[in-house]
């Protein structure tokens, strides 16, 4: 245990009792049965761009074996008689699911439509628990920190927002691009840029929209009314794969806007950018994971856990500093670079002055002024 981490006196899990069991089996079922919906209902709750690039064969595999191991850790977790509610919530979401089709769900083609992203959702949220939340087990930086940790509700629900609103973040953000820069875009340097090598033009997307994004992210440091929205994001006092999703919706658009607009004009090609996307969407989790792995002089080179854990530290030599998301050198460059040989005691923002919960936080920013 760090200075200054409270002591937490009970396991959040315990071999044997039931809990574990009951948790991951309403976890697969409540994520299996939002899948079925999305089968049923694809042309309202699917992303288009992804409906093209499903292995429906392979999706059905892995909900059909989310939905048997579902049912399994249901019946072990009422066998074993801890908080029962956990197995008897897997056995009936799971039942919900199969009831409305299971893994045998009909996939019907639809055309593109308005829509909520929540296949994304269901994927996304998927993946990364599957990956990160061993990781933590295993190589935790804060050992007494649980998997629900207090606040884990606020971070799933704006994860759960953000990623429904894919649509209307997605307009919102290359609009503004195509509109205010579409007259500069240069179709011979576009065609030279996507000529490049693929490696090559990832490597690019990453310099140049980290470049934006560090203008972007001190600029939400220093203006007062920019701060009120990023103050959410610096609101956690816990750091682990969940925490960086909780970003106020306006500090999505504003940042995502301004970082695709170099990428736009540029013109980098569609694998890039998809390459570039993919990178983005695991490092910003990795960033904030509960995790102690160093990997010492990488960390100059690649923004790490220890370098962003710092950006998030409640003590006073470490405000406003490490504002590359990607590249560390930004820092060292323009002077903010703050990377001591020890981990934050403590995050969060002196005072506490943002609320807790998905709604008060939204609203939040726009109050506080009255």
């Amino acid at each position: 245990m760090r200075a200054g981490e409270p002591r937490i006196p009970n396991r959040e899990f315990r071999f044997g009792d039931g809990r574990l069991s009951g948790a991951i089996s309403l976890g697969l079922g409540l994520l299996a049965l939002l899948a079925v919906l999305c089968f049923r209902f694809p042309e309202w709750l699917t992303t288009p761009e992804l409906r093209a690039v499903y292995p429906l064969g392979l999706v059905r595999g892995v909900l059909f074996a989310a939905l048997v191991l579902s049912l399994g850790l249901a019946a072990l977790s009422l066998g074993l008689g801890g908080r029962r509610w956990l197995g008897w919530g897997g056995l009936a979401s799971t039942a919900a699911a199969i009831a409305l089709g299971g893994a045998w769900v009909d996939a019907r083609p639809v055309e593109r439509s308005p829509h909520l992203g929540l296949d994304w959702f269901v994927l996304d949220l998927l993946v990364v628990a599957l990956v990160f939340v061993p990781l933590e087990r295993a190589l935790a930086l804060v050992r007494e920190q649980r998997v629900l940790r207090p606040g884990w509700k606020t971070d799933l629900a704006h994860f759960l927002a953000s990623h429904l609103l894919v649509q209307v973040l997605a307009l919102l953000t290359i609009t503004p691009a195509a509109i205010l820069f579409g007259g500069l875009v240069s179709r011979s340097l576009q065609g030279a840029v996507a000529a490049q090598p693929l490696a090559l033009q990832v490597i690019e997307a990453i310099v140049v929209a980290d470049l934006f994004q560090y203008g972007v992210h001190r600029a939400f440091h220093a203006v007062p009314l920019l701060w009120r929205f990023h103050a959410v994001h610096h609101s956690s006092t816990a750091m682990d794969w969940l925490a960086g999703s909780r970003l106020h919706l306006v500090d999505v658009v504003v940042t995502r806007a301004t970082t695709f607009i170099p990428l736009f004009v540029l013109g980098f090609a569609q694998p890039a950018l998809v390459a570039y996307l993919v990178f983005v969407a695991f490092q910003a989790v990795f960033l904030h994971a509960n995790t102690r792995v160093r990997f010492g002089w990488l960390r100059w080179i690649v923004a790490t856990p220890e370098f962003h854990h710092w950006h998030h530290a409640a003590e006073a030599e470490a405000v406003d500093r490490n504002f590359a998301v990607h590249l560390p050198v930004l820092d060292r460059i323009f002077g903010t670079a703050w990377l001591p040989d020890r981990w934050p005691a403590r995050y969060g923002i002196a005072g506490d002055p943002v609320p807790d919960g998905w709604w008060p936080q939204l609203v939040w920013p726009f109050a506080r002024g009255r």
